[in-house]
């Protein structure tokens, strides 16, 4: 079982960059990514990338600003959010599963980490 650690959350203004990290104590064999969850809201998928990075997916509300890429030697999978939006606060998780496909828009993904916040100021 695949055990995930993020970091690098933190307080930033609107218009900001960041980049979160998710380590893994496996990564190779794994199809990752990243959902959020704002408060009073559900989680919600962000986006997520195959194992071998040849495919990604991204929620239309981060399009353009946000995205995933990994380093199977390293055991890392990053989010870069850019040009960061109130509306972007919220605790950020990583997830992992064996596989990849719509089932990751739902969530139904069985690995997650604890997550971090990440807390954007206008």
């Amino acid at each position: 079982q695949v055990q995930l650690v993020e970091s690098g959350g933190g307080l930033m203004q609107a218009g900001g960059s960041l980049r979160l990290s998710c380590a893994a104590s496996e990564l190779s064999r794994y199809a990752m990514g990243w959902f959020r969850q704002a408060p009073g809201k559900e989680r919600e998928f962000v986006v997520a990338i195959k194992w071998n990075g040849a495919s990604t997916d991204c929620a239309d509300s981060v399009k353009g600003r946000f995205s995933i890429s990994r380093d199977n030697a390293k055991n890392t999978v990053y989010l870069q959010m850019n040009s960061l939006k109130p509306e972007d606060t919220a605790v950020y998780y990583c997830a992992a599963d064996y596989s990849y496909g719509s089932h990751w828009f739902s969530g139904r993904v069985p690995y997650w980490g604890k997550g971090t916040l990440v807390t954007v100021s206008s």
